[in-house]
């Protein structure tokens, strides 16, 4: 009886499927790409810069996104000494690898938009 070969069965596919499951888990959310992306586009930006920024998020749910994104070491928060006290975020040189896959994301998006609404090149 001859067994069928599948990807799921090679090394390289199995690695594969692991670093896009990481890159899923560390980027999920609805918040998380919108976040690094006003970041990217602002520079060190401020708590209150950000909820404004990023049309539709509570300040809970981003309070919660930025802590992800700072264990997961993509962003940093730095607390200035200022009265009263100010606190910004800056994405981190390790941060800054998310900008091309985000770029492409965006450029992704807008091709969409225009072939669904029936604006294609």
């Amino acid at each position: 009886m001859r067994t069928r070969k599948t990807a799921t069965k090679s090394l390289a596919c199995k690695v594969r499927i692991t670093a896009i499951t990481d890159t899923m888990q560390v980027l999920s959310g609805k918040w998380k790409i919108h976040i690094l992306g006003a970041l990217l586009q602002g520079g060190k930006m401020r708590f209150m810069d950000l909820l404004r920024e990023i049309d539709g998020i509570a300040a809970k749910m981003l309070s919660k996104e930025l802590q992800d994104l700072e264990m997961n070491q993509l962003i940093t928060r730095t607390v200035v000494d200022t009265k009263p006290i100010t606190v910004e975020y800056e994405v981190t040189e390790y941060g800054k690898t998310m900008e091309p896959i985000i770029d492409e994301i965006a450029n992704w998006g807008v091709f969409y938009r225009n072939r669904l609404h029936g604006k294609a090149d």
